[in-house]
């Protein structure tokens, strides 16, 4: 007779009671014969080689010490099963990957990165002027200022031209921690229409939310793990539905288990992605009828 397999559903202490996926995500697990169970990736007492699979769900602190995050990423892959694999989760972590899909033909936001030791009001003045990398547009009245290892919106502002000292501030701030930071138009489609989250799970569209807007003029930047959110069910487009799977097809090697494609409106319509979440999305399984069973069932049959 076949044992039960063991499963970790990789957390950290401060997400635990805020992760709305967990509960149904474990009962969902226990209903398909898995024995999962929520542990925290930084507790040193576990022993990560009695699991059969350690899948990361909400380890959201690692974007304050990433290194020591990875090197765990990599023990972890060592010792056994890590879903999503580990060179998918190196490469996701950090934003620069939105350049890897452009390449690619990908439809993605404009992004100008500023690395530490650029010169950040020349990066700032570029981006207010309307140049992002190696697309050029209107001037754009607002631009968001972000990290590139980031999670939640933290340390992401909304700037208006008039705040130009602002965002040289607060680039500088983030250059300063070593932090390299993303420049990108702010699109004023999502003030109204929001953004679209598109889950998929095992390869497969699962469901689809609407994240309401999260950036507000003048705000100060979200403290803790994550800005509150406004989650509903959404109906994707059709566009929106080709160019999440444009995004979702350029992912090298082995389809992961879970990835989630954040999608906003760009001025001429056209859906752009914002992210391509593959280390530790929410999935709202709330929002999608069956989505955690379907979850749970994919990670069984990949665990034989």
């Amino acid at each position: 007779m076949r044992g039960v397999k063991r499963v970790a559903l990789a957390t950290c202490v401060e997400a635990l009671p805020l992760d709305g996926d967990m509960p149904a995500l474990l009962d969902a697990c226990a209903g398909v014969g898995l024995d999962a169970e929520a542990v925290c990736w930084d507790d040193p007492a576990v022993r990560w080689d009695q699991y059969d699979a350690v899948v990361l769900r909400s380890t959201w602190d690692y974007v304050f010490r990433l290194p020591r995050f990875l090197h765990w990423v990599d023990a972890v892959s060592q010792a056994t099963r890590l879903l999503n694999r580990r060179e998918l989760v190196r490469w996701s972590t950090d934003k620069h990957y939105l350049a890897d899909l452009g390449r690619v033909g990908v439809p993605v936001v404009p992004t100008a990165f500023v690395e530490p030791g650029d010169d950040s009001r020349r990066a700032v003045e570029a981006a207010l002027a309307g140049k992002f990398g190696g697309d050029t547009l209107a001037p754009p009245v607002e631009i968001v200022a972000k990290p590139a290892v980031g999670a939640g919106s933290r340390d992401a502002l909304r700037l208006s031209r008039r705040e130009a000292e602002r965002a040289r501030l607060h680039v500088e701030h983030l250059l300063a921690e070593g932090r390299s930071v993303l420049l990108q138009p702010f699109l004023p489609a999502v003030d109204e229409h929001g953004e679209t989250a598109i889950v998929y799970i095992d390869g497969r569209v699962s469901h689809a939310i609407r994240k309401g807007p999260l950036l507000r003029p003048g705000a100060a930047a979200v403290e803790g793990l994550f800005a509150t959110e406004d989650i509903r069910p959404r109906e994707p487009s059709r566009d929106e539905g080709r160019v999440a799977k444009a995004a979702f097809n350029a992912i090298a090697g082995e389809t992961p288990l879970y990835a989630r494609v954040d999608l906003l409106a760009a001025p001429d319509g056209e859906p752009r992605v914002l992210e391509l979440e593959l280390v530790e999305p929410s999935l709202f399984f709330d929002c999608g009828a069956g989505s955690a069973l379907r979850f749970a069932e994919a990670l069984r049959d990949r665990l034989g």
